[in-house]
């Protein structure tokens, strides 16, 4: 009986736990649309073309998700760079949440990622953005007088480059 009561403990304070129950720690919510991203830094300062759009991946290098689709928001990056309508206005960055500068680079050397990627060893941006899973991405069109609003929160891989490109650009509200 002491056995089953010893198990039973650990299986609610376990459960407890997962649920944040125990922790004190409260998430934040995840990033949503119409609304402004919490204030990431340290560690993270956001790029602010001037009326333009920051693409922001969270990823991890252990994501089998965030490692297939690599080609893909490589191939994003590169079609921005190579419009000039959008090289300059469109940026994108990765955070890799819960990996240190040494894991971004081997995921920047091993994928061939040229787009800037950031590291969070700590997770303290992946908390500030409410814990997403990976890969997540989050779009926010930055005004002329540099305030933003967030106009894309996903989770999931892009797919399909040029489509999620043509999506960017039609929420964005821009023209080629």
């Amino acid at each position: 009986m002491k056995e089953r009561s010893f198990l039973t403990t650990i299986l609610a304070t376990m459960l407890l736990l997962s649920l944040g129950g125990l922790t004190g720690a409260v998430a934040a919510s995840l990033p949503a649309v119409g609304g402004v991203l919490p204030d990431l830094s340290p560690g993270f300062n956001l790029p602010k073309p001037k009326d333009g759009v920051v693409i922001i991946q969270i990823f991890s290098m252990y994501c089998p998700y965030c490692q297939k689709d690599a080609p893909q928001v490589n191939r994003l990056y590169e079609m921005i760079e190579a419009d000039p309508s959008l090289k300059g206005r469109v940026r994108l960055v990765g955070i890799g949440a819960g990996n240190s500068p040494y894991e971004v680079n081997v995921f920047r050397t091993k994928f061939n990622v040229r787009f800037p990627l950031y590291a969070d060893p700590d997770f303290n941006i992946h908390k500030k953005l409410g814990e997403p899973r990976t890969p997540y991405f989050i779009a926010l069109k930055i005004e002329p007088d540099g305030s933003h609003r967030i106009f894309y929160s996903q989770l999931g891989e892009i797919g399909s480059a040029d489509d999620f490109l043509a999506e960017m650009i039609r929420r964005w509200g821009k023209r080629r």
